[in-house]
């Protein structure tokens, strides 16, 4: 019931007006991001129910600056200011899909950007908490979050690499930028036996994208493809 409800609200809302959007522009997205999850996401084998459905029904463009929201369903990253992007759709549901979430999980994602990851993810599980160590960013992405309707996402303005250790243990955590070691307090928040997916490598060049399962003090590390985020800010890089 509660993920009907989370729909139907997700829905009414794009389909009204909502910030400077009205009716029509609304529907013209809707036409967009259903082209946008045949071609770029189904077409790449992305195939989980709750990811694809989450991709057709959250407003992608509604997490963007109003002049590239125009750019929103297109096959590439975007620039959402303070040297951050929104990334390309196909890596949103690649890394969702990867975690293997089946809708009682509580995740944490490090690097809420511009809130879409955090939407996408809040669609399918039961509580997602996402920490963004930029003030404007955390500030327009919580009131964004809040605006299309969305209630289970938990936003904190803080330096991810240290966790939100209130909360923890997590099923799964989420890192949407760039690192060349796995930060140990996230692997300490981590539960056994869950899943950690984040891009691994230079942060000033090409990472890859790893999917870490902890095995109790241990855990393993299975590559996934090849990618290029923005770095992580603050303590990682010092």
């Amino acid at each position: 019931m509660k993920k009907i409800l989370f729909f139907l609200t997700v829905w009414f809302l794009s389909v009204t007006p909502l910030f400077t959007e009205g009716r029509k522009e609304a529907a013209e997205y809707e036409v967009l991001r259903e082209r946008m999850v045949r071609t770029q996401i189904m077409a790449r084998n992305i195939t989980d129910p709750g990811v694809l459905q989450a991709m057709k029904t959250i407003p992608r463009h509604l997490f963007m600056p109003e002049g590239v929201r125009h750019l929103a369903y297109g096959d590439h990253p975007v620039g959402i200011g303070e040297g951050q992007t929104i990334s390309q759709p196909y890596v949103v549901a690649l890394m969702t899909e990867s975690l293997g979430l089946e809708g009682d999980e509580r995740v944490l994602e490090i690097g809420t950007g511009s809130g879409y990851q955090a939407s996408i993810l809040a669609f399918i599980v039961e509580e997602v908490y996402s920490i963004e160590i930029k003030e404007t960013l955390y500030k327009k992405s919580t009131e964004t979050i809040g605006a299309v309707g969305i209630t289970n996402v938990r936003t904190m303005f803080a330096d991810g690499y240290f966790g939100w250790k209130e909360h923890a243990p997590y099923d799964a955590i989420m890192i949407t930028a760039a690192v060349n070691h796995i930060p140990a307090p996230l692997l300490d928040q981590l539960k056994d036996g869950g899943k950690m997916i984040l891009p691994l490598g230079n942060p000033y060049s090409f990472q890859t994208l790893v999917l870490v399962t902890k095995d109790g003090e241990d855990y393993s590390i299975e590559e996934i493809c090849g990618v290029a985020f923005v770095p992580m800010t603050g303590k990682a890089i010092e």
